[in-house]
């Protein structure tokens, strides 16, 4: 099967299952894998941060950030299409008893300040305290501007706020800028990376922050029981990626714009409302055209797409090449 639902279906090459067969292996929970430990390490050095913690998902890693920032009772300011928000289950609410803030983001995936100052809640007993802003880059596949996040780090040191970083494809978005990762992590007290997309590795994020911070963070992940022991083997597959997989990114980045152009050569299908920056691509597809259909259809000529939602999306990633998307076009031609 050929898949177009996400960048998370990406599995290991070879070289990857190799370097995890043979990864030295420890007690993590003791301190004592080697492999997660020098990832952690690696990791935080070349992020510009003190200390790092390796976590089994980009959700359990978002979860600690915000647990290790506010308190019970205490607020965060997100955006309404966040996937710590939105797609975590409410996580930040149900174990943290930590209160989100959404506010509407703009078009291009910011959040307006004139709103966020609006949502500071006072220094009042009678208000959950206002802790945190959290941003997510890249969003919906849109890449935060330089700019933009400069102005964040402004506006919270204004209003004594913590800034963190959802990075689950912070890489696609230094590739599409042509920056270094620490042009954009230099904007926050903590950011995370998920490994396990674009990048390739096949489980894994990591959390990014003070010692201080990952400390309380390491704690609170025993707490959620994300201790594991020898996690090595996951370790040094998302070192490997980290080290191996960032240039390939525009290669998806590439495809994704290719993908586009071939999908608006097919009567009923538009890409022309959305901006294709990375790797993900949004399509508008007609109410005549029966997407229930079109994906049993689709399935059964070996391909796996996302057509529910409105618009439906389609993401490249590293297992997917230019002849697998003429053969999706075609695939979809005939099927229509």
């Amino acid at each position: 099967m050929i898949d177009f639902r996400s960048d998370t279906v990406t599995k290991p090459d070879q070289a990857m299952r190799d370097a995890m067969a043979n990864a030295p292996v420890g007690d993590d929970v003791y301190g004592d894998d080697p492999s997660i430990n020098a990832l952690e390490r690696w990791a935080a050095e070349r992020h510009g941060f003190d200390a790092a913690l390796f976590t089994s998902s980009g959700t359990q890693a978002n979860l600690l950030a915000l647990m290790s920032h506010c308190e019970r009772g205490d607020e965060y300011l997100c955006g309404q299409q966040a996937h710590n928000y939105k797609y975590e289950a409410g996580g930040a609410a149900v174990l943290g008893s930590i209160q989100p803030q959404p506010i509407e983001n703009a078009p291009d995936g910011t959040l307006p300040f004139e709103k966020l100052a609006v949502a500071i809640k006072p220094n009042d007993f009678h208000f959950a305290r206002t802790k945190l802003l959290s941003l997510e880059n890249t969003i919906g596949g849109r890449v935060l501007p330089l700019s933009y996040l400069a102005e964040a780090r402004m506006f919270c040191n204004k209003h004594q706020l913590s800034l963190h970083l959802d990075g689950a494809r912070v890489y696609n978005a230094a590739v599409a800028l042509d920056v270094d990762i620490t042009a954009i992590s230099c904007h926050f007290d903590s950011m995370t990376v998920c490994l396990s997309k674009g990048l390739g590795a096949p489980v894994g994020s990591l959390l990014l922050g003070s010692k201080a911070f990952i400390e309380k963070a390491r704690r609170l992940r025993k707490m959620l029981g994300g201790g594991m022991r020898q996690a090595g083997i996951l370790a040094v597959a998302g070192q490997k990626a980290l080290e191996e997989n960032v240039e390939r990114l525009a290669e998806d980045h590439a495809n994704a714009h290719y993908l586009a152009n071939k999908i608006n050569e097919i009567e009923g299908f538009s890409t022309h409302n959305y901006d294709v920056q990375t790797n993900i691509v949004y399509v508008d597809i007609a109410d005549n055209i029966d997407r229930v259909r079109l994906n049993m259809r689709l399935m059964d000529n070996g391909f796996r797409v996302s057509l529910n939602g409105a618009p439906a999306r389609f993401v490249t990633h590293k297992d997917v090449n230019r002849q697998d998307i003429d053969a999706l076009i075609n695939a979809m031609k005939k099927s229509l």
